[in-house]
């Protein structure tokens, strides 16, 4: 198993928006970034677990956790041309984006501020919190990810 932290933006898709819908389980879509694309084409598996952190927004932070439902597929909105997602280079034969399925599991008590992750210690080399940190799919060590869900007093605990 492996952990990963995946951002967005709260008035886009928050951690509310993935607890109401159907299933609990949407997709994670529109990643345009060649590096996050390769984490969810070749890395993300099915049931890793999810930091899910709410970013462009004051204060930026963590808002729960989400677990991987379904591996990468392609991400069909880059073949829809009314879609704002849509990459006319994409084909569906030679995808160029995909996307995963994640699910709910989780909203914290409280949001946790990236100024307060900063403030602890044992959190040092977690990719967010290191200069240029700011890919939208991102490895989490299981040691951090342990820590974070100590520090918020999750139900769910790696391992």
């Amino acid at each position: 198993m492996k952990y990963w932290l995946f951002k967005t933006e709260p008035d886009v898709f928050s951690i509310d928006t993935l607890k109401s819908a159907p299933g609990k389980t949407a997709p994670w879509e529109g990643v345009r970034n060649y590096q996050a694309r390769n984490y969810l084409r070749d890395e993300v598996k099915k049931n890793d677990l999810i930091l899910f952190y709410h970013s462009s927004c004051k204060p930026p932070h963590l808002a729960g956790i989400a677990v991987v439902a379904k591996e990468g597929y392609p991400d069909h909105f880059a073949f829809d041309k009314k879609h704002k997602y849509f990459d006319p280079k994409s084909k569906p034969e030679k995808p160029t984006w995909f996307m995963v399925d994640v699910k709910f599991k989780e909203k914290f008590s409280r949001p946790i501020s990236l100024e307060e992750l900063r403030s602890h210690g044992q959190l040092e080399g977690m990719v967010l919190l290191q200069p240029g940190g700011r890919l939208s799919i991102q490895p989490v060590s299981e040691k951090h990810f342990k820590y974070i869900c100590e520090l918020t007093g999750a139900k769910i605990l790696p391992g």
